[in-house]
């Protein structure tokens, strides 16, 4: 290593050991550490999809068998900034404000037969090259059809209700799930969905299969086209997310759906004699 106070000049250090000079003096400045930790959140972005029950502390052990240099306070504050906490096995985006009314889960051991019963959202981060969003959906459970979406780079309540309203424009459902973040518990979110006379369900804390169909969702997004892409800025986020989203809704098959599409099943008509078996969520 260099060691300026030797009689040995400092350039020449540098080139016994084969290091530039420019490298010796340069100083890390706030460009190059913004740049640092947007390389790990991208890294922390693909390791929570793959283990969604890792916590700050697992994710810097990760990190650290990975080669990189890090702690786990800056894992926890990266992870904090993405919305993403230890909690098995969803990121829980926010939480909700203690004045917020909080919902019973409505759906432990309800059967699923039909669309529009339960309908449920959540919102996921979407990294950009310089960046990232935030990604927030409608799904209809027994079809997985997406009946809405909207982005937005500030984590607010605003786009969630963008997307429920637009979901409402296609139908209503029996039920409607979320989880407890201040954006789902909020007065305007909650009351839209009861003067629409729609119960509401949230999801219990720490429930594995509370959103299910919500997190299989945001797995397919990000393996089959947001990691694929690699965005380089919202608005081709935005165009690469519209194309894929006409895609898994309309030409994408579910084995789970007799493999057909969500479209298929959504829009098919639904009579008494059908056949097709639900599923209970327990």
């Amino acid at each position: 290593m260099i060691e300026p106070d030797l009689e040995i000049p400092v350039s020449r250090q540098c080139k016994l050991i084969g290091l530039s000079r420019a490298s010796y003096y340069y100083k890390p400045g706030p460009d190059a550490e913004e740049e640092y930790n947007r390389q790990l959140m991208r890294l922390i972005d693909e390791q929570y999809t793959k283990t969604p029950f890792y916590g700050s502390r697992n994710m810097t052990t990760c990190l650290k068998r990975q080669g990189y240099k890090v702690n786990r306070k800056r894992i926890k504050r990266l992870m904090g900034e993405m919305g993403l906490e230890a909690v098995y096995p969803k990121p829980n985006l926010s939480k909700g404000k203690k004045e917020h009314k909080k919902y019973p889960y409505l759906l432990r051991d309800v059967e699923i037969t039909r669309r529009d019963q339960v309908w449920s959202t959540d919102i996921t981060y979407i990294r950009l090259k310089q960046g990232f969003i935030y990604l927030v959906a409608v799904i209809d459970w027994y079809s997985r059809y997406v009946l809405s979406w909207e982005i937005s780079p500030p984590l607010d309540k605003d786009f969630c209700m963008k997307a429920l309203n637009r979901a409402l424009d296609l139908g209503k459902p029996e039920i409607f799930n979320t989880d407890q973040g201040v954006q789902f518990t909020s007065l305007e979110f909650t009351g839209r969905l009861e003067d629409a006379g729609i119960q509401i369900s949230m999801d219990g804390r720490g429930r594995a299969l509370d959103n299910v169909f919500v997190e299989r969702l945001w797995r397919s997004v990000k393996y089959e086209e947001v990691y694929l892409k690699d965005y380089q800025d919202v608005r081709i986020a935005k165009d690469g997310l519209l194309s894929y989203f006409q895609f898994y809704n309309v030409e994408r098959p579910h084995q789970s759906l007799g493999n057909e599409t969500p479209s298929e099943v959504y829009y098919k008509e639904i009579s008494n004699t059908k056949t097709k078996a639900g599923y209970t969520i327990h």
